[in-house]
């Protein structure tokens, strides 16, 4: 079957809370609307997600998540591709994430572990690194839209 990759509506809250929380993902924080996020449908079935939470120049890659059926099928590397060219578009500068098991998933995308200390305010004021993910989880990002020097 095809995988579909579309922007995320209101009505597919459900089913993204649905598959973060089997993911062990936070959904306390879910955007209203989910602005820039993005899934990954079979059919009509909801497989990933993914989402962007932007901060001036900088962003919050957060939420991605495949159903664990579908893992291993570049689901994930497709959602991110969507929202990496989101950010370009946005002129986003850095991209932020925090993951407590997926850091060497993500330097496959050139995202680096950071300080938290390192981490401008915007990115430090959400509740993903403030409270709803662990002070030990790794803290990665990613530069984009670089200016030659």
């Amino acid at each position: 079957m095809a995988i579909h990759i579309d922007t995320a509506r209101p009505d597919d809250q459900a089913a993204i809370e649905s598959l973060l929380a089997q993911n062990d993902l936070p959904i306390q924080d879910l955007p209203t609307g989910l602005p820039n996020f993005v899934i990954a449908k079979e059919n009509e079935t909801l497989v990933g997600v993914a989402g962007l939470e932007s901060f001036g120049s900088v962003g919050l890659l957060r939420s991605v998540a495949v159903d664990p059926a579908h893992q291993g099928k570049g689901i994930a590397a497709r959602l991110l591709d969507r929202l990496l060219d989101t950010a370009r578009a946005a002129n986003l500068q850095d991209i932020y994430l925090i993951t407590t098991t997926a850091n060497g998933y993500f330097t496959r995308y050139d995202f680096a572990p950071i300080s938290r200390e390192l981490v401008p305010d915007p990115i430090q004021q959400t509740q993903q690194f403030s409270g709803l993910c662990p002070s030990s989880a790794i803290v990665m990002k990613r530069a984009l839209n670089s200016q030659p020097a």
